[in-house]
């Protein structure tokens, strides 16, 4: 690493601290913070599929929950999707276009095959942020024995959006080290030779 001199006097990198000059390393990772997040549910039953499903048990239900993160051309949802009781074993889910009570087309394949407690990550475009905000897409979930769908929700926002990580911490400076009003630190982020 390349060491740099700065000729200040002691008394002033304490002062420049405290003047704030300093704030913009330490407010590098606010703006993740600050970026609006909306969460998303779905409780999934039999009663709610277009059309009905046959031969379903009565304890065939299920949850997704997701997180939408926007951007300029859509966002990227963050999902969870679990289900019990159904009729075998969960072939695909999707989430679908469509009002309540009405078929629709798939907008985005979740999984197939399925396991219950399944999390992953998908980017959608903006046609599926639009449907997601207005409540015109919902979930389901696909068996052998119901191919169309056994169980089904529509997704709705949720009350509270789940929490983005925090942002890291800023890169601290190195301690400067004062010889003869020379203060003396190593560049954190050197200039390659």
């Amino acid at each position: 690493m390349r060491t740099r001199r700065l000729l200040v006097g002691a008394a002033a990198v304490p002062a420049v601290l405290a003047a704030g000059v300093w704030t913009g390393l330490s407010g590098a990772g606010q703006a993740r913070e600050s970026a609006a997040a909306t969460g998303f549910a779905a409780p999934l039953s039999a009663a709610q599929e277009v059309p009905k499903p046959t031969g379903v048990r009565a304890g065939a239900r299920g949850m997704f929950t997701a997180t939408l993160e926007r951007n300029r051309t859509g966002g990227m949802l963050t999902w969870r999707l679990t289900f019990q009781g159904l009729t075998g074993r969960a072939m695909t889910a999707h989430i679908h276009l469509g009002a309540r009570g009405r078929a629709g087309a798939v907008r985005v394949a979740l999984c197939g095959p399925c396991q219950s407690g399944v999390r992953r990550s998908t980017r959608v475009d903006a046609r599926t942020v639009t449907a997601l905000l207005n409540g015109s897409t919902y979930v389901n979930v696909h068996t052998a024995r119901n191919a169309a769908g056994e169980i089904r929700g529509q997704i709705v926002k949720a009350a509270t959006a789940a929490p983005l990580p925090p942002a890291p911490p800023p890169v601290p400076l190195p301690p400067p080290t004062t010889t003869n009003k020379t203060t003396t630190y190593e560049d954190p982020y050197p200039r390659p030779r």
